[in-house]
């Protein structure tokens, strides 16, 4: 990999700030001063050294966020704010959400560089279980929770899958466990049953889990949940 691509997805700048970096002697390969750019590095063999501290690289990130309702699933909008203006201090440019959730949607994101990892969680034939909490506007009648769990006419071709439901401390809450993701899917469902949500938040993606993360932060995935992703790559989960 080209030296400036490497220290820019270890996270040490933009690719014109590491280029600067670079030139003014700051960084070194195997002990060696390296003023080209261009210069080619081995991942898995060579030491980097920025400052003469030794710089760690891995190739993909995975990050657990806890979307807010003020916020929208893209890199960039002009009209709204993104869920990467809450990562102050990671380079995201090579990052994307595993997904999307709508923006006045709260609840657990997936955010990481590896495209194979999202398209195994969100392909429709590996069938990925995802908890949501909601709240809806009338109370949920035991018709509806067996509705539900049986698949509804949302207006697409075809009923959704059979869903698990939950009941929630209150009448007009649910814990909801859908395996597909088709296009404002939950709420499409509570509107076949007659209801509307009012409150919506994602728990659950798979193995990997909301927890008590507050809401706006973001942390690196931890051991276990790395092996959750070795799974889902491996397709042994």
């Amino acid at each position: 990999m080209r030296l400036d691509k490497y220290l820019s997805q270890a996270g040490i700048g933009t690719r014109s700030e590491v280029k600067k970096l670079i030139k003014h002697n700051r960084i070194k390969v195997n002990g060696t001063v390296i003023t080209d750019c261009g210069y080619l590095v081995l991942e898995s063999a060579d030491t980097v050294l920025f400052d003469d501290k030794k710089i760690s690289y891995e190739k993909y990130s995975y990050y657990i966020f806890h979307k807010p309702g003020d916020c929208v699933c893209a890199n960039e909008d002009r009209d709204n704010k993104t869920v990467f203006e809450y990562f102050k201090d990671v380079n995201t440019r090579d990052l994307f959400t595993v997904g999307r959730l709508d923006k006045d949607t709260e609840g657990l994101l997936i955010i990481t560089n590896d495209g194979d990892l999202s398209h195994r969680l969100l392909s429709p034939k590996k069938h990925v279980d995802k908890t949501y909490f909601l709240k809806c506007q009338d109370d949920i009648s035991q018709e509806d929770i067996i509705s539900l769990e049986n698949g509804v006419d949302i207006g697409d071709d075809k009923v959704t899958l059979p869903a698990g439901v939950l009941r929630g401390d209150k009448s007009n809450e649910i814990y909801l466990i859908i395996k597909e993701g088709r296009y404002h899917q939950v709420k499409r469902m509570l509107k076949a049953v007659g209801n509307e949500v009012i409150y919506l938040k994602r728990i659950t993606m798979g193995k990997f889990e909301l927890g008590d993360l507050p809401l706006g932060e973001y942390r690196l995935m931890n051991e276990r949940e790395l092996e959750y992703v070795a799974g889902y790559k491996s397709g042994n989960i």
